[in-house]
């Protein structure tokens, strides 16, 4: 189907009752991150997912507000599954706008996945960051945010440099300056910017599945902690960097349909209300 001129796919279980995924990606991916992860779950689940609003290459390049990002999620949603809540699958700037969109609209919600980006925008997290670690992330962010205000072939080359510069495995073909405003709302606060965020604590389950292999974490230690004394959720590092479903798909699978199968044998969330 298409929602405000985005196309949605839909795939997976065509059983009346089966639960349904929303997944949303980051920078600088597409809808297909999650190949790997339909090709498994769509025995069981009904996947859902798409290229985020602003993200395509082919299209003139937009901002997209949070408040924005968050009215589309709730109707994708409502439109995918209208008589239960859904699990969200998230990763990167996909964790930031999904967990934003589940404080706002919790009923729409059961059980989160989050990949590799935790509290990253909370006070204990920044605490947590040595100098050099925080200095990396101004680096890569405000470089982006650059791009995004050039645009344009010096813009694409811009982003797609630093893609190969943090080692991103999506395809350079798919990559362009439009993914950039996520970095250019962060570091100018226009269109709305993202300092009024909800802090994020998730009152349903939740998985967390980060990377180790990396320079810094984007999440705290006292977060990762909370999150493993709430029922029914758990933090579990893996051997990979940042992009964690691709460096080790096999084992992330298992990981993400373990719990999902723990969590659905263990709890039942009622429908939400339209």
């Amino acid at each position: 189907m298409q929602i405000d001129g985005i196309e949605i796919l839909i795939e997976g279980s065509s059983q009346a009752h089966a639960p349904t995924i929303v997944m949303l990606h980051g920078w600088p991916d597409t809808h297909h991150l999650w190949d790997a992860q339909v090709a498994v779950l769509s025995t069981q689940y009904r996947c859902v997912r798409f290229t985020l609003p602003g993200f395509d290459k082919d299209r003139p390049p937009r901002v997209y507000s949070i408040d924005e990002l968050c009215a589309f999620f709730e109707k994708v949603v409502r439109a995918v599954s209208p008589a239960q809540p859904v699990i969200l699958l998230l990763h990167d700037w996909g964790c930031l706008f999904g967990y934003e969109f589940y404080m706002r609209q919790s009923a729409l919600v059961k059980a989160i996945v989050g990949v590799d980006i935790g509290d990253a925008g909370s006070a204990q997290y920044l605490k947590s960051l040595s100098g050099k670690a925080k200095l990396m992330i101004f680096a890569y962010q405000i470089w982006l945010a650059i791009a995004w205000a050039i645009g344009g072939g010096v813009g694409n080359g811009m982003t797609r440099f630093m893609a190969r510069a943090l080692r991103c495995p999506s395809r350079k073909t798919s990559i362009s300056v439009n993914m950039c405003y996520p970095y250019y709302i962060r570091w100018t606060g226009k269109h709305g910017s993202y300092r009024h965020l909800l802090p994020f604590k998730p009152q349903c389950p939740m998985l967390y599945l980060y990377g180790r292999k990396k320079p810094f974490m984007f999440h705290s230690s006292q977060w990762q902690d909370w999150l493993n004394s709430q029922p029914l959720s758990r933090a579990r590092p893996m051997n990979t960097a940042h992009w964690v479903m691709l460096d080790r798909p096999d084992e992330f699978n298992a990981e993400l349909l373990d719990w999902l199968s723990y969590c659905k044998a263990m709890s039942s969330t009622p429908p939400y209300s339209r």
